[in-house]
């Protein structure tokens, strides 16, 4: 029987450009548990692995709680309905936060964008044009004085 491929700290660190701080940090939040050889560190295909879907959860936006919870299906029987709504609720809300982070985003450019109108307009001693800014702004936000 062929001996497993395994890996060292500074193998993964190198091939998924992080630090090895950053593998010996999820070691501590219990997301990875490689063998020892006297001190160090060996790991193993499943633990390359479960370091490629946390750094994939983390790309997501996932908590290191949800994380977890999907490593440990991940260890369990693989691709079960129950495993897969779990995964697609998580998906659903991760993606419900980045609609409502792009809306905010959007709002705050449509700000920068008037308040950069007025100034411009003040600047250039365009009173009718700073007015206009403002009253844009205020209709956008729904605001009286365009504060």
């Amino acid at each position: 029987m062929a001996q497993e491929k395994t890996y060292t700290i500074t193998e993964l660190a190198r091939e998924f450009d992080i630090t090895a701080r950053a593998i010996r940090f999820y070691e501590d939040q219990g997301l990875l548990n490689p063998a020892r050889v006297g001190r160090a560190r060996v790991y193993t295909r499943a633990d390359r692995t479960r370091l490629k879907l946390t750094l994939r959860g983390k790309r997501l936006g996932l908590s290191l709680a949800e994380i977890r919870q999907l490593l440990q299906m991940y260890d369990g029987v693989r691709n079960s309905a129950p495993q897969l709504r779990y995964f697609l609720d998580v998906l659903a809300a991760r993606r419900a936060a980045l609609e409502q982070q792009r809306l905010d985003i959007e709002a705050g450019l449509f700000e920068i964008d008037m308040m950069e109108r007025q100034c411009e307009a003040l600047l250039g001693h365009n009173d009718e044009g700073a007015a206009a800014a403002r009253a844009q702004l205020a209709r956008h936000f729904g605001s009286a004085d365009g504060a």
